[in-house]
């Protein structure tokens, strides 16, 4: 029985409203970004969504009427327990889901490859391609614990929790992390990329108008996560040219020591300027040799490639021998008849051939 408060009509209206008025200040721009690319991906859902439709609401429609008309009390339905086949009812439960399986195929693989975050850019948005002349706009990414660092190479200039790019200017972020795997999201502008340590993303995107949005980390990477986010600033070229200036002004230089204590974790933190950037700074974060302790990755895995350092390198197996002439191999050395590299023979008999 429902309670006398809501027997009127006007106030059943009113109780919906009011459980709908918190719904007015939801935010959707995911559906209506102000980026080319989020604009495509927005596009994409829309269209993947009225396909689905097409089946899911004829589907729920006619079990609504079966259950209608053949209910218990309709006595005038028709009764056919021995009816097992039409072969025209069989092609319509088929065919028409088959066909929708075929065009959301066909969109997804085309776009897959339109949308892949690696692709050059070749348009501004709908209207207008990519001028031949300007290049796009390089961002170094840096997630961290919990925090965004943004470098700008061509600028040479970082800032932290606040990423800037001017509008209708092709950019591309390249990303990595420095301890945990992150979601870069500016949703906004484009769809979610991972960054990850040790090694680099791309995304290439464009923001088609002026304004200020939101930054996040999509991805759960410990205590501090809720609080990793950064604006996004969308300006002309002009105001971008004096945002580059404002930090060159205000910030400070962004050392490799520098660095290693913004790597330390902490929460919310501000916006942070860095005038100047030592160089190189990017590539030992991305091959995790900052502190200048270790090894950088890229030139471990470069000396890996050659076959190692030591005597038992690949070279080794086919160049190098000992004072008698006789050849050395390596005896975990693995061959397609030895895939794992287990011996054969005798270690002696490994050790000099």
């Amino acid at each position: 029985m429902p309670f006398p408060a809501f027997r009127h009509p006007l106030a059943r209206l009113g109780a919906l409203a009011a459980l709908a008025l918190p719904l007015s200040g939801c935010n959707w721009i995911v559906m209506k970004p102000h980026g080319d690319i989020a604009v495509q991906q927005a596009d994409l859902i829309v269209t993947s969504t009225l396909l689905m439709l097409l089946i899911i609401v004829p589907v729920i429609a006619l079990t609504l009427f079966f259950a209608w008309k053949y209910r218990q009390s309709n006595t005038e339905a028709t009764y056919t327990p021995d009816w097992d086949h039409s072969t025209r009812l069989e092609l319509v439960i088929w065919g028409a889901p088959l066909l929708i399986i075929i065009a959301l195929g066909a969109i997804t693989w085309i776009s897959t490859h339109k949308l892949d975050p690696y692709r050059p850019l070749d348009r501004i948005d709908a209207q207008r391609a990519v001028p031949a002349g300007p290049k796009p706009l390089v961002v170094n990414v840096v997630a961290m614990d919990w925090k965004w660092l943004f470098l700008y190479p061509e600028q040479g200039i970082a800032t932290v929790n606040e990423l800037a790019v001017p509008v209708d200017r092709p950019v591309e972020f390249r990303m990595t992390a420095s301890t945990v795997m992150n979601t870069f999201y500016v949703p906004a502008m484009a769809g979610m990329v991972y960054a990850m340590p040790g090694m680099q993303t791309e995304l290439n995107a464009v923001m088609n108008r002026i304004g200020t949005y939101e930054g996040l980390s999509a991805n759960y990477s410990g205590e501090g996560f809720s609080g990793m986010r950064f604006k996004t600033l969308s300006l002309s070229d002009a105001d971008f040219a004096g945002w580059v200036e404002g930090n060159r002004k205000g910030g400070e230089a962004l050392t490799r020591a520098t660095y290693l204590q913004l790597e330390k974790p902490s929460h919310k933190d501000p916006v942070r300027r860095y005038a100047k950037v030592d160089e190189g700074l990017y590539q030992a974060i991305l091959n995790r040799c900052v502190d200048g302790k270790k090894m950088c990755m890229n030139d471990m895995m470069a000396i890996d490639a050659a076959g190692g350092g030591g005597k038992g390198n690949v070279g080794g197996v086919h160049r190098e021998s000992t004072a008698r002439g006789e050849r050395t191999v390596v005896a975990a050395f693995c061959t397609p008849d030895n895939p794992l590299g287990l011996p054969t023979t005798s270690p002696s008999a490994l050790a000099s051939q």
